[in-house]
């Protein structure tokens, strides 16, 4: 059927077809067909709705917080919808049931510390001052309403000082910290000795006896990897760079020049009075005109601004607003900011916003650089800009021509592309372009490797696209045993050799426990051997297998050893002695360790609480989800 499709898709039938589908979709609505229709929440908890809205915003923030991890290895097929929006809205229920619970406590927080906060946040900033406009292009970016994240982020500092007030609430009593440190600070005795895996490799030789009765029996870890050799088109903007005709560098310039970079720019701080409810006009002027007392009685601006100030986000920087060369601000402020002298105080200026004391406290002369200065800069903009057009036009040519075409060669040569060829690629490809996961996904999808069909043209981020074809399929093969066998060989040796390892582990745990010498079985076999006292968990002389296996075992009788061995990662055997075990003691810890201690266990207590408190929260709670 889909061959069917690919054949006729130009074809009258088709086009017929595809326009009654868009008419349905005029008549009836595309949304009702996609969505269902109806503006219900898509979950309830303690009759609180959940939005579709706030599900959507959670889902592309959780999507946008993925795309950032990959990076270039953004794997498209992650992004499942269905999957992000089941998280998302398990997260969004249990945020509402917390605000909920805050709201309960009468917990709130206050536009001050909103804007104090916006106000302190390192990316709304330019060179350590706040900056209204990176606070706007930050958002806008970021898919935000500053007014949807004012009261985000109202409700997580309601949840902060929730959860900081649960965590306040437990601690660990004096018992608990010297029960944790009698265990934290223990302290053992032991002796260990290595039984090194080279000494028994040395001695053994694999007979062909052995090699082919491994090969025989494993034929499955002895075969080729299956990998597919691909045609590939790759397209970037460097393909599509062309020289810059004067002209077009002229004009650039000429803009660059007028830019606002290069004009007359002023900082401006304010002070905003919005008209609030149930105000008259009187009242807001009783407002202005006691701010404009206060400075006129020698108050500094920033502090009239902190106490009079309607806009938040400024108000926590002393009213600044950022430098503007003209055309930051409405029209209104502009015109009465250019009519002001450095540290001159305007009248009240009213503006869609609301009416605004206004103060220039610095401003800067632009000078435009000459035309050589900025040549490389323009021409690198125009090259860059021009491709990138290019580029997409091209891209989008080479997506219908693909999708017909039998394989790459038509489109290249149409478009004028070249056809590359690729090594074999395996299933698991670490390195090069194909290590990309969206290219392995398509090059082994069932499309492209069993129906022989292109691929779509892939976007692979920072302006580059693929597309795909299988020239060869190399399915899994068996080596021959020529060629693997020395593989086999030292298999065989090492797997011997770790046998008679553990063997010789297990015989000098016995000859320990009857009694013998540690010091002399390691002499007689010639083998190296050690002694720790007190060492603690944190010990970093003992290998970590030794120290793992030696707190593992239980306290031996007064007068006993115990003995043990384990097998390390490079086949060597530690024989671990155990000789005596030390509690620990709190008063016997430093004062930081003591310190630490109990930051950790209140941090573990902290998590408890939280944890067992949600908990609790969802059980009591009405939840239903649509």
């Amino acid at each position: 059927m889909l061959q069917n499709i690919r054949q006729n898709v130009q074809g009258p039938a088709i086009k017929i077809v595809v326009w009654l589908i868009v008419i349905s979709f005029s008549i009836f609505g595309i949304e009702s067909i996609l969505v269902g229709g109806g503006g219900g929440g898509v979950a309830e908890v303690n009759g609180e709705e959940v939005s579709p809205q706030e599900l959507q915003q959670a889902v592309n923030t959780q999507k946008r917080r993925l795309i950032a991890m990959m990076g270039n290895n953004f794997d498209p097929t992650l992004l499942d919808d269905e999957v992000i929006a089941s998280q998302a809205l398990d997260s969004l229920i249990g945020r509402k049931l917390l605000m909920q619970s805050a709201e309960s406590m009468d917990l709130a927080v206050s536009n001050r510390e909103i804007g104090s906060t916006i106000g302190s946040m390192e990316q709304f900033r330019i060179e350590g001052e706040f900056s209204p406009q990176m606070f706007s292009s930050v958002l806008s970016s970021a898919g935000y309403t500053p007014a949807y994240f004012k009261e985000t982020l109202r409700e997580d500092i309601a949840l902060a000082q929730l959860r900081s007030g649960l965590a306040g609430s437990e601690f660990a009593t004096p018992l608990e910290l010297a029960l944790n440190a009698r265990v934290d600070a223990e302290q053992r005795d032991l002796r260990y000795l290595t039984i090194p895996l080279q000494t028994f490799i040395d001695q053994q030789e694999a007979t062909e006896e052995q090699i082919s009765a491994y090969y025989a029996q494993h034929q499955d870890d002895f075969r080729t990897s299956e990998s597919v050799e691909l045609d590939y088109i790759e397209l970037t903007p460097d393909l599509f760079r062309q020289p810059v005709e004067e002209s077009a560098v002229l004009e650039a310039y000429q803009l660059a020049i007028e830019n606002t970079q290069y004009k007359t720019e002023n900082r401006v701080s304010h002070i905003l009075f919005e008209a609030r409810e149930g105000e008259d006009a009187a009242a807001l002027q009783q407002r202005i005109s006691a701010a404009q007392a206060k400075l006129a009685g020698g108050s500094a601006f920033s502090e009239v601004a902190a106490e009079f100030s309607d806009d938040v986000g400024s108000a926590a920087s002393g009213g600044d607003l950022g430098f503007s060369s003209g055309d930051a601000f409405p029209a209104e402020m502009e015109e009465a900011v250019a009519a002001l002298a450095v540290n001159e105080l305007s009248a009240p200026v009213t503006t869609d916003a609301g009416t605004h004391l206004i103060l220039v406290t610095e401003r800067r002369e632009g000078s435009a650089p000459g035309l050589d200065e900025l040549r490389p800069e323009l021409e690198e903009q125009l090259q860059t800009a021009q491709a990138r057009t290019d580029l997409l036009l091209v891209v989008e040519n080479l997506k219908d021509l693909v999708f017909n075409a039998e394989n790459l060669d038509r489109p290249a040569s149409e478009l004028d592309l070249e056809v590359k060829r690729s090594e074999p690629v395996a299933r698991d490809q670490a390195e090069g372009l194909f290590a990309n996961p969206a290219l392995l996904g398509a090059a082994f999808s069932e499309e492209v490797m069993e129906a022989g069909h292109n691929s779509d043209v892939i976007e692979l981020g920072e302006d580059k696209f693929v597309v795909l074809h299988m020239r060869k399929h190399n399915p899994p093969q068996l080596r021959e045993l020529a060629d693997v066998h020395d593989e086999i060989a030292a298999i065989i040796v090492e797997e011997t050799a770790r046998t008679m390892v553990a063997a010789e582990a297990d015989r000098i745990v016995q000859e320990l426990a009857s009694g013998a010498s540690i010091e002399q079985l390691a002499t007689d076999a010639g083998y190296t051997w050690q002694v720790e006292l007190g060492a603690d968990r944190r010990n970093g002389a003992v290998p970590r297998e030794v120290l793992a296996r030696a707190f593992e075992m239980p306290v031996p009788a007064q007068d006993q050893t115990l003995v043990d061995f384990v097998m390390t990662p490079s086949g060597d055997a530690q024989v671990v002695s155990l000789v005596r075990v030390n509690p620990g003691s709190l008063e016997a810890l430093e004062a930081a360790a003591q310190i630490s201690l109990q930051r950790q266990l209140s941090s573990e207590y902290s998590s408890l609480v939280d944890s067992e408190y949600q908990r609790g929260l969802r059980e009591s709670a009405d939840i239903s989800v649509m």
